[in-house]
């Protein structure tokens, strides 16, 4: 293959994954639906126009849980990440989002206080 596999997202919709790759030319690529080390079945890769193909992900029901739950989509290697995004989903993940949020807050805040303090300082 010359060009370089790009697969881009075009929707998550009813439990389905969908993008767009270029780049593999006329012959049907080979990809990987993974969860952390798994793969997973149901992967559908149909032709596009302009040389393109349609790479849909169906999301398995049982694979949604409480945590944050990875999916990736491979190239043939196994070793190329072309996608990869995730669910997150629980009230642990919750509590966690919240505590990061108020983190960032107390970090920007002492930002500002430390940049206002060296304007005041400059001036």
């Amino acid at each position: 293959m010359a060009e370089e596999l790009v697969l881009t997202k075009t929707q998550l919709r009813a439990g389905v994954w969908e993008g767009v790759l270029t780049g593999a030319g006329e012959t049907e690529p080979v990809l990987t639906f993974r969860q952390d080390a798994e793969i997973l079945s149901g992967l559908e890769v149909s032709a596009g126009e302009n040389g393109t193909w349609i790479v849909r992900a169906p999301i398995p029901a049982d694979r949604i849980s409480d945590d944050i739950q990875t999916f990736t989509i491979m190239a043939a290697d196994d070793v190329t990440v072309l996608a990869h995004f995730a669910i997150f989903a629980g009230e642990a993940v919750d509590a966690d989002l919240r505590a990061e949020v108020n983190l960032l807050r107390a970090e920007l805040d002492l930002l500002k206080r430390a940049f206002r303090q060296h304007c005041s300082d400059t001036t």
